[in-house]
């Protein structure tokens, strides 16, 4: 058995030629050299920033010179300034008159309730307050007969004391003429100190009587009064059975049905007046220290011809990052309006004239307004600033800022507050 070798398998191998040999060489010195290029360029964009941001994430705004307008641009809702909720006061069934949306007027019965138990109580107060103007009248009576037993018992008292003087001076004469004995003079003199002591008392009782006779009239009169305030008030609530309307204006919302049985302190409707109408706004938290009662505003209905208003409230609560504020109209108000109406509001607040500001952007609030990220060609350089008042659209520049200089106002979240970053893509 024979071994085969590998003869079969070689092949003559040719020398490279020179060209070949510097082709190659220059093909690794261009690798090379775009090697180079390529850390070099790796190494600016390092130096220039430790990120790179995509300009279509962020927005620039360049820094002008020009008037400032605080202003306060909302969407509110027609609100009716007076508008009362009618409620029942006593149980019973309730009948409507009216429905939602009648143009009323004032003193229009709008329902009337159904309340036997009210009615009832009203006709035995109205017993009782009779029965206690008897008794006062009663009592009144009984102290007329009391003061004329007391003056008749005076005036008896009066004529035993004249009797008794004429007794005495005709028993005084005829003791003086020897006709009497001493001892009739002296029974007449007896007799005169008991009709003066008599008549004293009789003066007494006459005055007591009348006293006595007046309290118990008074008393009798008082208790009759305070059940008549009763019977008063008790009227006033069946009167009340009937909800009339406070005022011209437009039944609101009903809410109940017909023949529906209602409880004490039930809501039955409201009736809103169509000449006194609000607007209620919502505004940020950040402009409401600037709102004051008595500002200028616009009101507007989508393109239509905008109306002065100005503000009448402005609610000491904040609820969502939000406050509540109220505009009426300074003249007249536009016809046809309802509640609930969508209307555009604008407030101005101030206009500071040849300031240079910028559009406003979430960097005010990220930097608190010490700082913002300026754009040097393609990096956004971190400058520190000073800001002063703002408006919806623009924000003041004290410091920091020249005009033209170009601001990452919206976006900057994504620089992790770094010094410098490179924005690829940027103009």
């Amino acid at each position: 058995m024979s071994i085969r070798d590998t003869s079969a398998q070689d092949r003559s191998v040719s020398q490279p030629s020179v060209i070949g040999r510097n082709r190659t060489r220059l093909i690794a010195i261009g690798a090379g050299v775009a090697g180079l290029a390529l850390a070099g360029w790796l190494a600016l964009g390092w130096s220039a920033g430790s990120r790179s941001v995509d300009a279509s994430r962020l927005r620039i705004a360049e820094v002008t010179r020009g008037d400032l307008v605080r202003d306060i641009r909302a969407d509110g809702r027609v609100i009716a300034a007076n508008s009362p909720t009618l409620y029942a006061v006593a149980s019973g069934t309730v009948t409507l008159n009216v429905v939602a949306g009648d143009a009323v007027k004032q003193g229009q019965a709008l329902a009337e309730i159904d309340s036997p138990e009210l009615r009832s109580r009203l006709a035995q107060e109205q017993a009782t307050l009779a029965s206690l103007e008897a008794e006062a009248s009663r009592a009144g009576l009984d102290a007329q007969i009391a003061r004329s037993q007391a003056r008749k018992a005076l005036e008896q008292a009066e004529i035993d004391r004249t009797a008794a003087v004429r007794d005495l001076e005709r028993n005084q004469r005829a003791f003086d003429g020897g006709a009497v004995a001493q001892v009739d003079v002296a029974r007449a003199q007896d007799q005169l100190k008991k009709a003066e002591l008599g008549l004293a008392q009789a003066r007494r009782e006459l005055q007591l009587q009348g006293q006595g006779a007046g309290l118990d009239t008074r008393n009798k009169r008082l208790l009759a009064d305070r059940q008549r305030a009763v019977v008063t008030e008790i009227q006033r609530q069946v009167d009340a059975l009937t909800l009339r309307a406070p005022f011209d204006g437009q039944v609101g919302q009903v809410q109940i049905a017909q023949r529906a049985n209602v409880a004490d302190d039930a809501p039955i409707l409201s009736v809103v007046d169509l000449t006194r109408f609000e607007v209620e706004i919502r505004v940020p938290e950040s402009f409401a220290r600037d709102l004051a009662i008595g500002m200028p505003a616009q009101l507007a209905s989508g393109s239509g011809q905008p109306f002065p208003g100005e503000v009448s409230a402005v609610s000491p609560e904040v609820v969502g990052g939000e406050v509540v504020a109220r505009l009426r109209f300074s003249d007249k108000q536009p016809p046809g309006l309802r509640q609930n109406q969508r209307l555009s509001a604008l407030i101005t607040l101030d206009t500071r004239e040849n300031v240079l500001q910028v559009e406003r952007g979430s960097f005010v609030d990220q930097g608190g307004g010490r700082s913002a990220y300026v754009m040097d060609g393609s990096t956004a350089v971190r400058r520190p600033i000073r800001t002063g008042v703002s408006s919806l659209g623009a924000v003041e520049i004290l410091e920091g800022l020249q005009p033209g200089d170009r601001v990452v106002v919206s976006g900057a979240d994504q620089f992790d507050d770094a010094d410098s970053v490179r924005v690829s893509g940027a103009p």
